[in-house]
């Protein structure tokens, strides 16, 4: 197969360590840097109304997106749109993304479509903002393409939304041949997984196993508001001290991608909540497989958080993960009670 020539035109790849700044003054300026960057054409493209519905409208499949994309910005704005995505992530998040919106490059070589096609295409990504970065009101940003979807909100000073967050990876673990060959970006996310489903016994898994077939997608695919009917899987406080360090780790494995500040604030609100609330639920097979009808599905979920990932299309080699707040995707919750407070 043709040799692949990777480029990101005019991105900067590199991750530049989080100044000491707080991280939402951080985002301010980078978004306040991106914006100014752009002429009067280009901001009718990325800037909304913060109250606009443009701000929920994210999906994780190729499409037409609104907001302004990589392919319409020259060098200096594209710099500035990433030292914007680079301020919320750690760096093996920034690396998730930046090797995410890599993968349409092996789509393009998998799928021999020709260098110029649309349809996979990494300048595809696109990057909006919502309300007015200079003053005290609401405001926020997002990024979404083709398998990422990165949402965050502020309130004075303050990041108060970090979700939806959605990370794809199609191929799940690249098997052409280019250079990008055993990339596989959701390693963790799948090995943690698997090691804790394994390590259950017969009682545990009975409780964790919530179907013996995988879906074919999260279940809460792209709404607005994230909804699971029920809980259902084993208990924190169920498995034991070892299968809990596994759990923890995995559950650290998605707030790892976020600045540090950020997965604190998570973290933190887990805590306060309660770890002991949180469960694991398993459906597919429990041995990593790739062919028709394989699969994997898991889930943790507690009052406050859900986290869903999916391994079960293009015969188990198409991965789909997502961590949702279920009181506070795009900042809502917070958003609430400041607006009340103000009312009041």
């Amino acid at each position: 197969m043709k040799k692949l020539l990777i480029l990101l035109a005019g991105l900067s790849l590199a991750f530049t360590p989080p100044s000491r700044e707080p991280v939402s003054k951080e985002m301010a300026a980078a978004a306040q840097t991106f914006v100014n960057s752009l002429d009067a054409e280009q901001r009718k493209l990325a800037v909304f109304p913060f109250d606009s519905e443009e701000r929920f409208d994210w999906h994780y499949i190729p499409r037409k997106r609104n907001g302004l994309p990589l392919k319409q910005m020259n060098p200096q704005q594209r710099k500035a749109a990433m030292a914007l995505l680079k301020t919320t992530l750690s760096e093996q998040g920034y690396e998730k993304v930046t090797s995410i919106i890599d993968l349409e490059n092996v789509l393009r070589v998998v799928e021999n479509r020709p260098p110029n096609d649309t349809y996979r295409d990494p300048e595809n990504y696109s990057f909006s903002v919502f309300g007015d970065v200079s003053n005290k009101t609401p405001w926020g940003w997002r990024i979404d393409g083709h398998h990422l979807s990165l949402h965050f909100s502020s309130l004075t000073g303050k990041v108060i939304g970090m979700t939806p967050t959605f990370l794809g990876s199609n191929p799940g673990i690249v098997r052409a041949d280019v250079p990008q060959k055993g990339r596989q970006i959701l390693k963790q996310e799948e090995a943690l997984a698997l090691a804790l489903v394994n390590s259950l016994n017969s009682d545990q898994l009975a409780r964790a196993l919530i179907s013996e077939t995988c879906p074919n997608d999260i279940v809460t695919t792209h709404t607005r508001k994230a909804s699971i009917e029920k809980m259902e899987g084993i208990s924190f406080p169920q498995l034991t001290s070892s299968q809990q360090k596994t759990f923890l780790s995995l559950l650290e494995t998605y707030l790892n991608n976020y600045h540090v500040t950020l997965k604190n604030q998570q973290m933190d609100k887990l805590k306060k909540v309660g770890l002991d609330k949180l469960v694991f639920a398993w459906a597919g097979d429990r041995q990593v497989g790739f062919g028709p009808g394989k699969g994997q599905y898991y889930r943790i979920q507690g009052p406050t958080l859900l986290i869903e990932f999916d391994n079960s299309q293009n015969n188990a080699n198409h991965v789909h993960s997502v961590v949702r707040d279920l009181t506070n995707d795009f900042g809502e919750d917070m958003l609430a009670e400041h607006y009340k407070t103000q009312h009041k």
